[in-house]
């Protein structure tokens, strides 16, 4: 969930303040500063949907792979907007990949304004994270993917060159709260009285703060998902909206899944908004604990550079990445890292 976005230049200033703490953490993925992000609406003819979006390309200092730019999509909260996730969205364009952050109409700020008055009327907000805004959600990843696909192939006069340049056959996929919800639902999450979709073109996926289905057997739920998967959650990532997400349910997730290439990221003092990827005013909505605004930046850092290993180990086959991934640096001593 977000609030409104900050005054531009502020926004700017103070993720341009957390990026340059990253390096000090991890300097394998920081390559170059990435350039200004675009925003765009892509036209979904067949749903009579517009899309917004934000793409982040890395910077034109770093030389396209002989195989093409890897592409990472991203799927923001209940009621946000494109802007979320751009912590995350700098630190991976800054390695070397293609961020198109998705903003889903129907559950997004827009739409969350015109239910409640304030981030904090959990009941309202609660209604806008239904059956059919997910499933909306869940076909506006299929329709990225495929507007990716006709980009890459377009080369008709005025068309945007830098799309030739971009791996279909490596893509990405994450998302915050219902944007977890999203993302492993396109992964292979089913349902009761739907199967789910399990799209094939996803290669990775990074749940960030994702929960168990509120009802029935998560193992089972969770069946279909066997791409490699990261949950990244906190000890505080607690329930935002009354539905019973505690922070052992999202803990829950990485266990349920299936065994394979999975992994997962539990930060002590890490709350719910640590995860949505963003700063200052964006990343205050709901109240906090004084302890997990200190440590924000620490956890930024830390979360953005294991990501883009996870980006490096499973869209690229970076062999020195999955060996970092065995045992990460710069965890603390109560924060946990678990394989399987």
């Amino acid at each position: 969930m977000y609030p409104n976005l900050p005054h531009p230049n502020r926004r700017r200033a103070v993720v341009s303040g957390v990026a340059l703490s990253f390096g000090a953490l991890s300097g394998p993925w920081a390559r170059a500063q990435p350039t200004e992000p675009v925003d765009d609406i892509w036209q979904d003819s067949r749903r009579q949907r517009e899309v917004p979006v934000r793409i982040r390309w890395p910077s034109d200092a770093l030389p396209v792979p002989a195989d093409g730019r890897p592409v990472v999509l991203f799927s923001h909260g209940l009621g946000g907007t494109r802007a979320g996730g751009e912590v995350w969205g700098q630190a991976w364009a800054a390695a070397g990949y293609v961020v198109v952050h998705l903003q889903h109409p129907g559950s997004d700020l827009d739409a969350a304004r015109q239910v409640a008055s304030s981030f904090s009327d959990r009941a309202a907000l609660g209604r806008l994270g239904n059956a059919k805004q997910l499933l909306a959600r869940l076909q506006d990843v299929v329709f990225a993917l495929d507007e990716l696909a006709r980009r890459h192939g377009n080369t008709a006069s005025g068309t945007d060159k830098r799309w030739a340049t971009v791996r279909p056959d490596a893509i990405g996929l994450s998302g915050h709260s219902f944007g977890a919800h999203t993302t492993l639902g396109v992964g292979g999450q089913s349902y009761p009285g739907f199967g789910g979709i399990r799209e094939p073109r996803i290669a990775a996926l990074i749940a960030f703060s994702p929960t168990l289905p509120a009802a029935g057997d998560a193992q089972k739920a969770f069946a279909g998902i066997v791409r490699p998967t990261l949950c990244v959650t906190g000890t505080r990532d607690d329930d935002v909206l009354g539905t019973g997400a505690t922070p052992d349910k999202r803990a829950g997730v990485f266990a349920a899944l299936p065994v394979g290439s999975k992994a997962q990221l539990v930060l002590k003092d890490a709350d719910h908004m640590t995860f949505g990827g963003q700063t200052g005013r964006a990343a205050s909505i709901l109240p906090r604990e004084a302890m997990t605004e200190r440590l924000q930046a620490q956890h930024h850092a830390l979360v953005a550079s294991i990501t883009t290993d996870w980006w490096r180990a499973y869209l690229t086959g970076d062999a020195a990445a999955k060996a970092r991934l065995v045992q990460p640096q710069g965890l603390s001593a109560q924060d946990t890292w678990q394989t399987g």
